[in-house]
């Protein structure tokens, strides 16, 4: 059966669509779009058609880097993949998109289980794993529809000491709702960079994403303080039927008090408030590997009781090879630096 393509330039019905597939997560959101689309990025929004009913979705970025354009598709396409006609008209349009906006490949980091399936799929289709990893892969999510008893009982002993010890300690979490604290955010994730040793956001890359999130209710920035002192913050996505930590900093201060145990509590009863199925406290680092960078945190992340879910890793699809070369041995290189 033939399947048909057109830009989606409705809100509504991007949205619509999104809503039915319970998989998919901001990463493919109008929002997350139109946040690119602030940072001068060119983005496109395809809709797959079949006897006229929408069958699929895919926001695409185009991405410019001194290596070279390339072209981005993060969580998606939200398809069918067991539709080989469906599957095969993505990957046209995304060798069209590339091509008529000169990138050298495309990455795809979609929202499917790492497994032989997936796998298999992407190397028939010409994909290559990429070198790097295009957002989290590896995750830790957790069902957060028990009660709120069975939620704490399921946690790690430690964790749940310290979410106690924070109530008694007088440690109290503020939300804002208010674009201008990401000034403050901005500032404390530059101080744990460098505390961390890893390269920070920009402003206007945070500022942008929270504004954009904000105007739907869908952003949260979570503060814990102790007698008037931040300890930590933590930017926390809710879209779909899913809170996402998607960042988090903290002050000196911050590692000698649990307030940032508090901060995730606080955020999974709000989610659960909103009638969300599952929180994802976003990337981890695999289990028992302590010399990844984020070893400390992910043992935090994992303290809540979650269940590691691993993505298929971000794969490349090649458009011109010797630039790509170039590309894949700089980031290469990277990842080895980076400890990631």
């Amino acid at each position: 059966m033939d399947t048909t393509v057109k830009e989606i330039t409705k809100k509504q019905v991007w949205e619509d669509f999104l809503s039915q597939h319970p998989e998919a997560n901001f990463l493919q959101s109008w929002n997350w779009g139109s946040f690119h689309e602030a940072l001068n990025h060119k983005i496109k929004r395809s809709g797959f058609y079949e006897k006229g009913n929408l069958i699929g979705a895919m926001l695409s970025v185009v991405e410019n880097a001194k290596r070279g354009k390339y072209l981005t598709v993060p969580g998606g396409p939200t398809i069918d993949w067991q539709n080989k006609n469906l599957v095969k008209q993505f990957v046209e349009e995304i060798k069209k998109i590339a091509k008529e906006e000169n990138c050298v490949f495309i990455r795809v980091r979609p929202q499917i289980k790492s497994d032989d399936f997936s796998k298999n799929l992407f190397k028939e289709l010409g994909f290559k794993t990429a070198p790097m990893h295009l957002h989290a892969e590896l995750t830790s999510q957790l069902d957060i529809t028990p009660a709120e008893e069975t939620l704490l009982a399921n946690m790690r002993k430690a964790t749940r000491y310290e979410i106690k010890k924070a109530i008694s300690s007088g440690i109290k979490i503020e939300t804002t709702n208010g674009a201008k604290t990401m000034h403050d955010f901005y500032d404390l994730q530059l101080l744990t960079a460098k505390r961390q040793k890893f390269v920070p956001f920009s402003f206007k890359f945070l500022a942008e994403q929270f504004k954009i999130f904000l105007e739907n209710q869908q952003a949260v920035l979570f503060s814990a303080k102790f007698e008037n002192k931040l300890l930590a913050q933590a930017f926390i996505i809710f879209y779909g039927t899913e809170a996402a930590y998607h960042y988090g900093a903290s002050t000196e201060k911050g590692r000698k008090y649990p307030g940032a145990y508090l901060i995730q509590w606080e955020a999974i009863k709000e989610a659960k408030k909103r009638g969300f199925k599952r929180y994802n406290f976003w990337g981890v680092s695999p289990e028992g590997d302590k010399d990844h960078r984020f070893s400390g945190l992910s043992l935090f992340k994992r303290g809540f009781g979650g269940s590691d879910f691993e993505y298929l890793h971000a794969q490349d699809l090649i458009i011109n090879y010797p630039r790509y070369l170039l590309n894949y041995s700089i980031e290469f290189l990277r990842k080895k630096i980076r400890r990631v």
